[in-house]
Formats: C-alpha cells, structure tokens, sequence
C-alpha cells in the first residue's frame, strides 16, 4: 500500500499533466478564434451554406475547448479537496 506522502506525489504529477493540458487548451483555444476572425474576413458577405457551416463548426469547436476547461478545472479543484483529507 503506498503512504500519504506517495499518494500526494502522484496526485501532484497527475496535476502537472491536467495543467499542461490546460495550457495546450487554451494555446488550441487562441488558436482557433485566430482562424475564425481569418475565416471571417476572408468570406466576408458570403451567405454561403458551406461558409455558415464552416463558421458554426468552429463556433463549436470553441465551445468545446471551454468545456474541457472547464471540466479541467472542476478535476483540479477535486483532486485538491481530497488532497486536503489526507
């Protein structure tokens, strides 16, 4: 069985991967509202349906970026309450 003192080591290192991820979410998430603005000047007045597709999905790709965020966040703060009990 591992002790206290090795199970917050792990929680910790487990932690230090979620806020990697975190960081290449939020470089991902930069990234694409760069692609949106592109996007969006480069159609400009278009009512095309490929270009309102094009836009929508990005939308929700955007969206999603903040959940996983989001739902980062919430482990972090989880992982830290439990940290807190031992």
């Amino acid at each position: 069985m591992a002790s206290v003192a090795e199970v917050k080591a792990a929680i910790d290192a487990a932690l230090l991967h979620v806020q990697e991820g975190q960081i290449a979410v939020r470089s991902a998430n930069d990234q694409l509202g760069e692609a949106q603005l592109n996007l969006a000047t480069a159609v400009e007045g278009s009512g095309h349906e490929s270009v309102q597709s094009a836009q929508a999905a990005l939308a929700q790709a955007a969206s999603e970026l903040q959940d996983c965020l989001t739902a980062t966040l919430r482990a972090v703060e989880q992982a830290e309450t439990y940290v807190a009990t031992l």
